[in-house]
């Protein structure tokens, strides 16, 4: 059995892009084994898709588009299920080595109370440090509607993390 030199270039361009997509999921997700799983489940749909890849150069767009819907539809199934965590006062901030450390769990905390679509776009543009245009044509949205997902994302995190301070 012959091998398909598109299914070997297909294998490559997936093996250099395990690592980002597999932080990405990360990012978005915030645990490891669902970005296992995430990251996982995308590279497979795109195996079954990659017919449709109609441009190698613009894999990372196109995968991109597939790893953030894997994990848009990962955080809804488990927003469904979600546990309550316990309310547990904490007191201010001491400066020292440990802030730095204390304002990331303050920035996660805040960012795990969005919902999946406001959570992608923060994640995108200030993690994967993405253009909204470059947001916009990975979600397949318009321009305006990142823009609005970041306001109103920033806008409820904000609270959060003036409490912490």
């Amino acid at each position: 059995m012959a091998i398909d030199p598109n299914d070997e270039a297909f294998a490559t361009l997936t093996r250099r892009h395990l690592d980002s997509a597999y932080r990405l999921a990360w990012a978005i997700l915030t645990d490891t084994g669902d970005a296992d799983d995430a990251t996982q489940d995308a590279f497979a749909l795109a195996w079954r898709n990659r017919r449709s890849l109609r441009d190698p150069a613009r894999f990372d767009a196109w995968f991109g588009r597939i790893l953030v819907n894997v994990c848009r539809q990962r955080l809804r199934q488990r927003s469904r299920h979600q546990i309550q965590p316990l309310d547990i006062e904490i007191g201010p901030a001491i400066a020292d080595a440990s802030q730095s450390t204390s304002e990331r769990d303050a920035i996660s905390r805040a960012m795990a109370r969005l919902d999946a679509d406001h959570r992608i776009v923060i994640v995108l543009r200030y993690w994967a440090d993405l253009t909204i245009d470059e947001i916009a044509a990975r979600l397949d949205m318009p321009p305006g509607t990142v823009k609005s997902r970041l306001h109103y994302a920033l806008r409820s995190m904000r609270p959060k993390l003036e409490d912490h301070r």
